[in-house]
């Protein structure tokens, strides 16, 4: 049986250094945060155009924005995950399936355990779930962790790459 919606919450941070000379490790974080979700949810996409209906949910990353130093092979594979998101949100949104892109920031699991990260920015996974809920059910198409994301994204992207390479983000 098919479901009404299908959320994609896969990523593997991975070590950027390790990244830079080991193949393979960067090789599963990119298939891990690009390849693997894309293709598992245009399995899925498929199908709910055939019915006429769903909800699909990818989970990508504020990272997937601009390119960083310490973290650009993951960063990058987001990226591809963000853009294949806005695509398939764009060929289906006439085909009664909506694509809703999470770009969380820093999110309380696993994944970011040891990291010396601001506490305000980091998220609470119980309000995430509800915050992709609402944006299902509201028929968002892109969402953040919290609302700080938004502005603050859009500063870093709007840094010259000139003045941004100096910057130790």
């Amino acid at each position: 049986m098919l479901p009404d919606t299908v959320l994609c919450v896969l990523g593997v941070l991975g070590d950027q250094h390790r990244a830079e000379s080991d193949l393979d490790h960067a090789t599963l974080v990119i298939r891990s945060n690009y390849e693997a979700p894309s293709l598992i949810l245009g399995v899925f996409a498929d199908r709910f155009v055939a019915r006429g209906s769903g909800t699909i949910i990818g989970v990508s990353s504020v990272a997937g924005d601009r390119g960083r130093a310490s973290n650009y092979v993951y960063g990058s594979a987001k990226a591809g995950f963000t853009a294949f998101l806005s695509g398939l949100r764009n060929r289906l949104a006439r085909r009664g399936v909506h694509v809703v892109t999470v770009k969380p920031g820093f999110v309380r699991t696993r994944m970011i355990q040891g990291l010396r990260l601001p506490a305000p920015l980091i998220a609470d996974p119980k309000m995430l779930g509800e915050r992709i809920r609402k944006a299902a059910v509201t028929r968002r198409d892109v969402i953040h962790s919290q609302a700080v994301w938004w502005p603050m994204m859009a500063v870093i992207r709007a840094i010259p790459e000139t003045i941004f390479k100096r910057l130790s983000l």
